[in-house]
Formats: C-alpha cells, sequence, structure tokens
C-alpha cells in the first residue's frame, strides 16, 4: 500500500509541475486516502502485533 501512495504522491508532484491541474488533483485526493489509510493501518499493527509469548 506504502508503494500506491509513493506513486500517487509522485504522479501528483509531476503533473502539479506540468499544470495538469485536474490530473493533479486526483492524484493527489488518492494519495491523500491511501497515506491516511496506511498510517491507520500502522498504528493499528503498533498495538496488534506480535507477541512473545
Amino acid at each position: 500500500m506504502l508503494r500506491w501512495t509513493v506513486t500517487f504522491i509522485i504522479l501528483a508532484i509531476v503533473a502539479g509541475i506540468f499544470g495538469f491541474g485536474g490530473i493533479a488533483e486526483g492524484a493527489a485526493s488518492i494519495a491523500k486516502i491511501l497515506f491516511f489509510i496506511f498510517i491507520v493501518l500502522f498504528i493499528i499493527s503498533l498495538f496488534t502485533g506480535r507477541k512473545k509469548i
């Protein structure tokens, strides 16, 4: 999932540099959503990670 986030962030930056507003907005919004999903899953995995018996 992190790979998709990085891909969309790079796509948004490149589209922003070339001035494609609609493409940049779409890619940035997808990157934001994936980023927040990744952060939530990371925090959940911190609390429910592997526990030594």
